[in-house]
């Protein structure tokens, strides 16, 4: 069995408000804007998607916002999550007392992954406006499930729609979605105009998250009793992760030791904003030096070889543009298996991070980090999410650079849920047939 240092926290100690990073940031946030008029959108042009608890929260200047009671009861069915320290991966790479490995745990959700944690208070809000009907997009699955459970705790209706590679890759994820109820469609579909479009072009489109994004929007906007959900990029979203970081500061302390890294994946960047900005908080406190990494796939690297500008959120441009770091909205990934990082863009949020140079970004192929997460596996006995796995690389290579160069370091990682719908990826990998795709080379890798 694994030999790990666990640091657990009781409910009591669960944070009872979620960190806004908006008013600490080096400048202004830049305002979304209107898809047709660019101009800047208020809070009337939101209210036909969401609710307006969350439009405050997109935009609130409060640095602290209170978790609702009847959110806390809800996230304590599976929180605080466990904080670890992997030691018998620190001694399989061979590292010195110096080099320390920690990992924050979100796979103990029901959902297997952090996404709960933002769609548990997103049905809550939606369900206090009187919405009987949710529609939201997933890439790997992860998001679905989380909205899937969400809305069946809150007694709403749930429709899906998953990016098409993922729908075929991983099909028990929509076997989960289904048994929570919610109705699972493969994007792009015949049943939006979005959709339609996509498929008068493309008939074999595998399809993106951008894609399945405008499909779910319209299919909002086509109802009066439907709200849309996103589980990543958006303001409120990052805000609600933030509870992890929160948590993981306590139990960092509870270990009597300072993380000098902290690396997460990152897609949309809930999971990243989720652990990195209470410590970008802390950092400005004082209190931390901590370097703060977002690790993306090499098919997708939408912070390392995106460029910084307004952009879609979406394919169809039903969405507000938003400044970040973008491939462009219309840009379809090759169809690697971590699908929840196969967005376009990226939360402003982290863009903006990422420009003023507060935070970091690496980019990896996914056979890298595969063999990454089966090392983990073997090591720890968790099978990491193919998102996760990007994490898991860049803390193994920030562990190597150190003893390397003879530092003491310690790292802290997300793992954002565990691989056990995943095992199509895992076979292809097992069997040698896992491809790697680089976005700057335009193609398959040679010899993947």
């Amino acid at each position: 069995m694994p030999d790990r240092t666990k640091f657990v926290l009781d409910e009591k100690q669960m944070p009872t408000s979620w960190y806004n990073i908006i008013p600490d940031l080096p400048s202004p946030l830049a305002p979304p804007l209107h898809p047709q008029t660019d101009e800047p959108v208020g809070p009337e042009a939101l209210a036909p998607l969401f609710p307006m608890e969350l439009i405050k929260q997109e935009m609130s200047p409060e640095r602290f916002i209170e978790i609702p009671e009847e959110v806390q009861a809800v996230y304590k069915t599976y929180r605080p999550s466990p904080l670890n320290r992997a030691r018998q991966l620190e001694r399989d790479l061979g590292l010195p007392e110096g080099v320390k490995i920690f990992y924050k745990y979100e796979g103990v959700s029901p959902a297997g992954s952090h996404k709960p944690n933002t769609a548990i208070p997103q049905a809550f809000y939606n369900k206090l406006e009187g919405i009987k009907r949710i529609s939201t997009e997933t890439g790997a699955g992860q998001w679905g499930s989380a909205m899937s459970i969400a809305c069946a705790l809150y007694d709403m209706e749930c429709v899906v729609y998953m990016v098409g590679i993922s729908y075929k890759q991983k099909p028990y994820r929509r076997i989960l979605m289904e048994s929570y109820g919610a109705e699972v469609i493969a994007s792009p579909s015949t049943r939006t105009n979005a959709g339609r479009h996509v498929l008068d072009m493309d008939p074999d489109s595998l399809g993106s998250l951008g894609i399945a994004i405008s499909e779910a929007v319209e299919d909002a906007v086509s109802r009066d009793d439907t709200h849309y959900c996103l589980g990543s990029v958006l303001n409120h979203v990052c805000l609600h992760q933030t509870i992890i970081g929160e948590e993981a500061i306590v139990q960092m302390e509870m270990a009597q030791v300072e993380p000098d890294v902290v690396v997460a994946c990152v897609g949309g960047g809930s999971n990243f904003a989720g652990i990195t900005f209470p410590y970008y908080k802390r950092r400005l406190d004082g209190k931390t030096k901590a370097r703060l990494v977002a690790v993306e796939p090499k098919a997708c690297p939408t912070l390392t070889a995106g460029e910084y500008r307004y952009d879609l959120g979406d394919e169809a441009g039903m969405t507000p543009k938003m400044l970040m770091y973008t491939l462009g909205h219309d840009f379809v990934p090759a169809g690697i298996h971590a699908g929840g990082l196969r967005y376009h863009g990226d939360s402003p949020l982290v863009s903006q991070l990422a420009k003023e140079g507060e935070i970091e970004a690496v980019a990896v192929h996914q056979n890298a980090c595969f063999e990454a997460a089966v090392q983990f596996a073997k090591a720890e006995g968790i099978l990491p999410a193919p998102e996760s796995s990007h994490a898991i690389r860049a803390a193994i290579d920030e562990a190597l650079d150190a003893r390397e160069a003879g530092e003491d370091r310690t790292i802290l990682f997300c793992l954002s849920g565990h691989g056990h719908f995943d095992l199509a990826a895992y076979e292809a990998y097992n069997s040698g047939k896992l491809q790697d795709y680089d976005f700057a080379a335009g193609s398959m890798c040679e010899g993947a």
